[in-house]
């Protein structure tokens, strides 16, 4: 317990440090780009100043070596009318016509304010100047580092909940093998006790019926054991192996419970594992019932498409919400108030894992009950 909580607090300390580092990145980086943005504003100052120079002073050594070095920022200098008088660092064939310029001075102005200089007594000038390429890359900076961040956030999410996916697996798979193997004790006893039932002429229908039983939980003991390993496929009668449970669990529920079973008079073959598959129509038919809560109508059809097999499990129960479709595939998910949320989960395993198949619910209404689709590819 102590591990764990020590564990969990690890944790935390690591993703607070970690979000608190992401913070000083993301202020120091906001400080690093309004420092250059003023550096920048200095810059065209006197850039402004210089230009200002040229109409006033005879000396254009400096003024002209000061508008030279500005390889950077795009600048746009037009008089008090709006009037271009000069432009720099801007892309000619982008824009070539004065409606082009005139768009890209509106844009400039949201980048900086202009900057106003007195040219001569009464006259004035006005200089618009964008971000130099240097300052557009770490106005970014922040976004593609947040996107990093949440990036390798999601791979190590992803790696965590896969590992913690591969553990529960394990475990489940290790109570399955070990629920298998306690079941295996009493049931080689009652195999012992059908045998001196059947010596002792006890009434042929009583022990058939105990025999039907023992050879059920025979079969839920090897579905167990095959959990967590590859099983077996073989190419069945899917109509026959469908039916045989169906039939099974017909005669053990309720007459209140109408089952109906429709599907071609013909074999379809697939590759199934005859124990998982009848665990799937098992879970669906109990879970169908239970939906109905022991009273309406339970129909299985079989459909044979050009290159699927699907098994329709339909049921008048209470209905599935449309944003709960998939959700109630997920382990531990459950309306009832006694249930691990487990049936659906295996069963969606067993047919996507094991048999490559698809399991969906195809349709569902509130208060008038759901229909379950199960698909197996034929073989080629």
């Amino acid at each position: 317990m102590q591990f764990s909580e020590r564990r969990t607090s690890t944790r935390w300390v690591i993703i607070i440090a970690s979000f608190v580092i992401v913070l000083l990145i993301l202020w120091n980086t906001y400080e690093l780009f309004q420092t250059f943005k003023t550096e920048e504003r200095d810059k065209m100052e006197v850039w402004a100043d210089a230009q200002k120079s040229l109409s006033t002073t005879n000396d254009f050594e400096l003024p002209l070596s000061i508008i030279t070095r500005n390889k950077t920022i795009p600048i746009i200098l037009t008089d008090e009318k709006g009037k271009i008088i000069s432009k720099i660092n801007i892309d000619e064939k982008t824009y070539a016509t004065d409606a082009e310029l005139r768009i890209l001075i509106n844009q400039l102005k949201k980048e900086n304010d202009p900057i106003r200089r007195e040219y001569l007594p009464g006259k004035f000038q006005h200089l618009y100047y964008g971000n130099s390429n240097l300052l557009n890359k770490l106005k970014y900076y922040p976004i593609a580092l947040m996107l990093i961040i949440v990036l390798f956030g999601t791979v190590v999410y992803n790696f965590y909940r896969s590992t913690k996916m591969a553990t529960q697996n394990k475990l489940w798979a290790g109570m399955a093998k070990e629920t298998a193997h306690q079941i295996g004790t009493p049931l080689s006893s009652l195999l012992g006790w059908l045998e001196i039932m059947k010596a002792d002429n006890v009434d042929a229908t009583t022990v058939e019926e105990i025999e039907k039983d023992i050879v059920r939980l025979q079969t839920i003991a090897d579905r167990f054991s095959k959990i967590g390993s590859e099983p077996v496929l073989e190419s069945l009668d899917l109509i026959s192996e469908t039916e045989k449970s169906f039939e099974y669990l017909k005669s053990r529920f309720s007459k209140q419970v109408e089952f109906t079973f429709t599907a071609p008079h013909y074999p379809v073959n697939v590759m199934i594992n005859a124990a998982l598959h009848s665990w799937t129509v098992e879970n669906l038919v109990k879970n169908a019932i239970d939906a109905m809560r022991g009273r309406g109508n339970l129909d299985v059809a079989i459909i044979d498409a050009d290159k699927f097999v699907m098994v329709y499990i339909s049921d008048t129960g209470k209905g599935i919400p449309k944003n709960q479709f998939k959700s109630v595939f997920e382990p531990g998910f459950t309306t009832k108030k006694r249930g691990w949320g487990l049936g659906l989960s295996l069963t969606k395993r067993i047919v996507e894992e094991y048999h490559k198949g698809k399991i969906r619910v195809l349709h569902s209404e509130i208060g008038k009950g759901t229909t379950m689709q199960v698909s197996f590819r034929k073989p080629e």
